[in-house]
């Protein structure tokens, strides 16, 4: 007999939840809204790349001079020099660039992208810098 009044003690025990029963929910609307989960940040063992990658256009956005006739034209008669740039550089780092590199003032800059898919760029120079001076000193001409 004892045993089985053990037994019965441990049934009842399995039997009884210790967590309290909660209803089933209402739903008031018609559509269901996933729940939000937690997203944890990730913490990974190691860096998938090796090497930190550098801005593109930190270094070379002006590629080289242009020395066509029609940019020795524009040389003399519009004090405008042309340049093959990065084809992902815009007109401020364009302009940036050619006054850290030849030190000398622009006034504005015209981009166009050529049919071989180079970015060309016609630097208008300010009253104060002749083109040809400069075009001497980079070496176009």
């Amino acid at each position: 007999m004892a045993g089985g009044a053990k037994a019965a003690a441990v049934a009842k025990k399995l039997t009884k939840s210790t967590k309290s029963k909660k209803g089933t929910r209402i739903h008031t609307k018609v559509h269901f809204y996933k729940p939000k989960t937690l997203s944890l940040e990730r913490k990974p063992k190691y860096a998938r790349k090796s090497v930190q990658v550098k801005n593109q256009l930190d270094h070379g956005i002006i590629k080289y001079p242009l020395t066509t006739e029609s940019s020795m034209k524009l040389i003399e008669d519009s004090n405008t020099l042309v340049f093959i740039v990065d084809i992902k550089a815009n007109k401020r780092q364009i302009k940036q660039a050619v006054k850290d590199l030849y030190q000398i003032e622009c006034d504005k800059v015209n981009t166009l992208i050529t049919p071989r898919g180079l970015k060309k760029s016609y630097v208008r120079l300010s009253k104060d810098f002749d083109a040809l001076d400069v075009a001497n000193r980079v070496g176009v001409i």
